[in-house]
């Protein structure tokens, strides 16, 4: 789910962080059960290109099928098409179970198999994962952005603002709404790292703190919260009153919850997070009747059906048509897309005489090298003149945010183009 995610430090912290990150050193080496690869021939003077994309699958929590799916459709659809640099692309596959030791399991599964990059990936545990990334000189390229470390490692290139663009968004949208909120979250470590952020959009407009409620994250009864929320939220008759729920998978059972119990309470705004919503779940609960209608959204990009997305929605048709886990408007599968747009054109760069590593790659993005996604994102590069002054976000190189509003059943925006949200973060205490 969500973590989530970030705090502020000064940037002369930053360098003995990083070193002291960088000077874990890991041990052992294993291979994660029901890890996968893609099969396929070979290609190139090199032999194929081998990355890893990770994430929880089938555990009692937050879920993301989709996309380890997206990652293994990406490599049928490349491959049919030339494949990167010349050469095939192998992808391997591994679960972590929403556990920081299968995370780090994965990581080193990474290693073993020779993986040149981890692409596209999910995990709320970044520092369990990178480490072992970082021993070996792994870049870790387009993750989700649901730890704090995927912003603060050397070897981590997100493609987006992660969840602490979108808190410090989400409270920069509410801040024009909302005279109280109340954020309910997981009860997670990755959870711990939200408050500061939505308070910092609050912050903003000159809005007080956000309550802040927490719920187990593999929760199916969240009436207790629902009922705090609401009386938190409507307390004061004269005050608008808003409740932002940010709970990834257990999102859809907080709302339902709260539905059944708001007509005893006064009316209060709902907010939320791409990642805890898209136009796929409105639709499947309910379209316009459905407990999001109204609710405020902040998300990282283009609305689903944006014809941005097209060329995205042309490859899964043609290699993963049928399947149900690669949503076109699910944020993960967005997400991983990107990421591997991004290794396609770092590979392609390279030429099919150079070498193809992890070395290589990271050379690559650390000289600056431009990547596009046909404006799905604004051009990245991650060089040093590039990355982020936001304090504890050093390798944060999009900070771009939409605000939307679910309206008669469709994710609208509620602003036009994207707004930035750097200086909010470098603020979040």
């Amino acid at each position: 789910m969500t973590g989530r995610r970030p705090t502020t430090i000064p940037r002369t912290t930053f360098t003995s962080r990083t070193l002291r990150t960088i000077a874990v050193a890991v041990s052992g080496a294993s291979l994660v059960a029901g890890c996968g690869l893609v099969p396929g021939t070979t290609g190139g003077s090199e032999g194929p290109v081998t990355v890893m994309t990770w994430a929880p699958e089938q555990t009692g929590a937050t879920n993301m099928p989709g996309i380890p799916a997206m990652a293994r459709a990406y490599a049928r659809w490349v491959n049919a098409h030339g494949g990167i640099g010349g050469r095939q692309l192998k992808v391997l596959t591994c679960n972590d179970h929403n556990d920081g030791v299968d995370a780090a399991k994965c990581a080193r599964s990474a290693v073993d198999q020779h993986a040149v990059a981890v692409v596209g990936s999910y995990s709320q545990y970044g520092r369990a994962f990178l480490s072992p990334l970082e021993s070996a000189g792994i870049p870790y390229i387009g993750g989700y952005g649901v730890s704090d470390a995927e912003f603060t490692s050397p070897l981590s290139y997100p493609v987006n603002g992660g969840q602490a663009a979108l808190l410090a968004g989400n409270g920069e949208q509410l801040a024009h709404i909302c005279d109280r909120t109340v954020l309910i979250r997981p009860d997670t470590i990755a959870g711990d790292e939200l408050p500061p952020l939505l308070d910092a959009g609050l912050a903003l407009g000159k809005r007080p703190a956000a309550t802040d409620l927490r719920a187990a994250e593999d929760s199916n009864d969240l009436d207790t919260q629902a009922d705090r929320a609401l009386s938190t939220a409507s307390s004061d008759p004269l005050a608008e009153g808003c409740v932002a729920a940010v709970l990834g998978d257990r999102t859809d059972t907080f709302m339902d919850s709260f539905r059944r119990l708001r007509a005893d309470y006064p009316e209060v705004h709902t907010a939320t997070v791409l990642g805890s919503v898209d136009q796929t779940v409105i639709n499947r609960t309910g379209g316009a009747s459905s407990p999001y209608e109204g609710a405020y959204v902040t998300g990282w990009y283009p609305a689903a059906d944006d014809a941005r997305w097209n060329p995205m929605r042309k490859a899964i048709d043609e290699v993963a048509f049928g399947d149900n886990r690669i949503d076109p408007a699910d944020a993960g599968v967005q997400t991983t897309w990107i990421a591997y747009t991004v290794l396609k054109q770092l590979v392609d760069s390279l030429g099919e005489d150079d070498d193809v590593s992890a070395r290589s790659l990271r050379i690559a993005l650390d000289k600056g090298a431009k990547v596009t996604t046909g404006g799905l994102t604004p051009t990245l590069r991650w060089d040093y003149a590039h990355l982020s002054a936001a304090g504890d976000f050093p390798r944060l190189v999009n900070a771009r945010v939409a605000f939307q509003k679910v309206d008669k059943g469709r994710l609208v925006a509620t602003h036009k183009g994207l707004v930035d949200v750097t200086d909010t973060l470098a603020k979040a205490p």
